[in-house]
């Protein structure tokens, strides 16, 4: 998790809502991303997504069995659906999103019995770090909106 909040620094410095993942596999990290809407001008353009791109392309192909991803927020259900469908098998989330999340708090994508895969979540890793670095941004972007 200490990696992907590495990543959630970057975005935040970058002007991006700091959220940060990375992809291990055999205990080593295959990708790492950080957001990039604002700046891709993508709306797809989320850490866990660019992951899920990065080690698809590390792997050669789309199925990350064995792989585990680990991310400071929880996944909005645009990527809590590509986490099912490229298989990753277990899920670490630092802070739960109770406004958009979809893996426990709105939605539980992910472990949802009528879907073809089910990912093992686990919460709270850097939890109040990761809810920290969160708030401190949109307080920062609140006030300087109100400049």
């Amino acid at each position: 998790m200490e990696e992907a909040y590495k990543e959630a620094e970057a975005a935040a410095a970058e002007g991006e809502v700091p959220v940060g993942a990375v992809i291990v596999r055999d205990g080593k990290i295959i990708a790492r991303a950080h957001n990039m809407t604002e700046q891709a001008k993508d709306p797809t353009a989320h850490a866990e997504m660019l992951a899920i791109r990065e080690a698809a392309s590390f792997l050669g192909g789309w199925r990350l069995t064995g792989c585990s991803m680990f991310v400071t927020t929880e996944p909005c259900s645009m990527c809590a659906g590509a986490i099912v469908w490229s298989r990753i098998e277990k899920l670490y989330i630092g802070t739960m999103d109770p406004k958009a999340g979809a893996c426990g708090s709105v939605f539980n994508i992910p472990q949802d019995s009528r879907l073809n895969h089910y990912v093992e979540i686990e919460t709270g890793l850097m939890g109040e770090e990761c809810s920290s670095l969160m708030k401190d941004f949109f307080r920062k972007l609140r006030s300087e909106e109100r400049q």
